[in-house]
């Protein structure tokens, strides 16, 4: 064990050993994205009392955890991925009914959110047994919480996590075309071998912002805001940036100088109708996303009570 980490063992043990940890239960387990430090002490408690750790590839979460101090045998790792997850979903809701405790892992972040998880628990959660969530790591809060986005608009309050789009340029470009609508922020993530093309897609939102997070957490990252237009040029400017896997912000669509025509429509029609009833029509009109225009018309009302 790696003497930086040998006391983060002890502290879990003494910090989050006292509390419940029902057996016959999934606990989904975050991990670090790249920074090792970036554990918490539940997490090592869980994944150290576990019957089985699940996880995505069983020789990347045996380094995880030996790094940690944590030794599990083979046979309490369970490789449940992508292609088999509805498969071995099975072997856990019978090992849960057998009363173990199973961590589920996935190689980086959240499961669940980008990774592998969401199949999991909901086939547990089908079988009538239990999902135990232990926050932690995850590269679409960690970019998001940097990107200052709370400030540049009204237009719609939240974000939009649309993870990785199309491989295939057309159903890109369809997809883009869609964020463009989007006046919320959209967070994106996307391979090395691909980002370039995600580069020249992503140039059609012009001025529009877009903060990129390379390498979360590790060594050589690297997190930058440009104009999407601008974003090729970026990335062609140093090789290093084609490097590591991404996390991009879209920012929210920016505010013009005088009221935007929806917004007025959609205020002129709240004043006669129930809210659905103004927010269906206002995107008719209008063409807006019903989503964005339900979202500001909660904003009317709030504003007005």
């Amino acid at each position: 064990m790696s003497a930086s980490f040998s006391s983060a063992l002890v502290a879990a043990r003494e910090a989050a050993s006292g509390q419940h940890y029902p057996q016959g239960a999934l606990y989904v387990v975050a991990t670090p994205i790249g920074n090792l430090a970036d554990i918490t002490l539940r997490a090592l408690h869980v994944l150290e009392l576990a019957d089985t750790v699940a996880c995505e590839d069983t020789r990347h979460t045996q380094q995880m955890l030996r790094a940690y101090g944590i030794d599990k045998p083979g046979h309490q790792l369970l490789a449940l991925h992508q292609h088999n997850e509805t498969q071995a979903a099975q072997t856990v809701i019978s090992r849960l009914r057998d009363g173990q405790r199973v961590a589920y892992a996935s190689d980086a972040g959240t499961p669940g959110i980008s990774d592998p998880g969401a199949r999991l628990v909901s086939a547990v959660a089908r079988a009538g047994l239990r999902a135990v969530p232990l926050p932690g790591a995850s590269s679409v809060t960690t970019l998001l919480s940097i990107a200052g986005i709370a400030s540049e608009s009204d237009t719609g309050s939240g974000f939009v996590f649309r993870g990785f789009l199309p491989s295939k340029s057309a159903e890109r470009a369809h997809g883009i075309e869609l964020l463009a609508e989007e006046a919320r922020a959209v967070v994106l993530l996307e391979a090395p071998h691909r980002i370039e093309a995600l580069g020249s897609a992503l140039a059609v939102l012009g001025q529009r912002s877009i903060t990129v997070g390379r390498e979360l957490t590790k060594q050589f990252e690297e997190i930058s805001t440009v104009r999407a237009q601008d974003f090729r040029a970026w990335l062609e400017a140093d090789g290093n940036r084609l490097r590591g896997e991404f996390a991009l912000v879209l920012h929210p669509m920016p505010v013009t100088g005088s009221e935007p025509e929806d917004l007025r429509v959609l205020t002129l029609l709240l004043a006669e109708l129930p809210l659905k009833s103004a927010v269906k029509l206002a995107a008719e009109i209008t063409g807006q996303s019903r989503n964005t225009l339900y979202d500001r018309a909660l904003a009317i009302k709030n504003a007005a009570d």
